[in-house]
């Protein structure tokens, strides 16, 4: 039997419960981890960098904690500490964020994109 998938998500965020909601009606195994608790590890976050070709889809960049910095902080920072950044505050993170198998990643919830990725 395949292991639970795991998503960092926060309580609070509207956004996650829809993909929580989503994710249960497929009956799709998941370990829901507090985003803001226990954040992603720097490595898993490096990952999703390199996935993603960038780090910039996984800044939530409507969160009061990215406000906080201010983007032009946020785009001076090196990948490095964009990386220490993200994984030292997990209210930083496009959320929900989702490690798939095979070193695949979604965050925030796209309905397209989230169905391709189950589907695929």
């Amino acid at each position: 039997m395949a292991e639970p998938l795991r998503v960092w998500s926060y309580s609070r965020c509207s956004t996650c419960r829809k993909a929580l909601a989503w994710l249960e009606q497929q009956g799709i195994d998941i370990t829901v981890i507090d985003i803001t608790e226990t954040p992603p590890s720097r490595a898993l976050l490096a990952e999703a960098a390199v996935h993603f070709g960038n780090r910039a889809p996984l800044f939530n960049t409507s969160g009061l904690s990215y406000r906080a910095l201010g983007s032009a902080v946020v785009k001076a920072m090196s990948d490095e500490e964009a990386l220490d950044a993200l994984a030292a505050d997990g209210k930083l993170i496009k959320r929900p964020f989702l490690a798939l198998p095979e070193g695949k990643f979604l965050v925030g919830f796209k309905l397209d994109q989230w169905t391709e990725a189950f589907q695929g």
